[in-house]
């Protein structure tokens, strides 16, 4: 979880993604990363917690909601309740 300047190509998205529930199985981060790393989608990690887990993704709109709909229905040992987006504007960035 460090500072990081995540690549953007034309036609992607940079969005913070913050999935809420029971999410804090040791599992669950590399199961994330390893599903992004699958549909070639930059991440960055930058909370985890018991109830909470943020990080940015950047790739195509259609791909980052693929990892949306598999971050919801989760591995076996955590419960996701609720998953927010938002784009993330370029100039937020230092």
């Amino acid at each position: 979880m460090g500072k990081s300047v995540m690549q953007v190509r034309q036609g992607e998205l940079r969005e913070r993604m913050t999935i809420l529930g029971d999410v804090n199985a040791a599992s669950f981060i590399p199961w994330i990363r390893r599903h992004a790393d699958k549909l070639g989608l930059s991440q960055d990690f930058f909370h985890t917690g018991a109830d909470r887990i943020e990080l940015e993704v950047a790739g195509p709109v259609e791909l980052i909601d693929m990892l949306e709909m598999g971050c919801s229905l989760g591995p076996i040992d955590v419960w996701v309740d609720e998953i927010q987006r938002r784009i993330v504007d370029p100039a937020d960035t230092p």
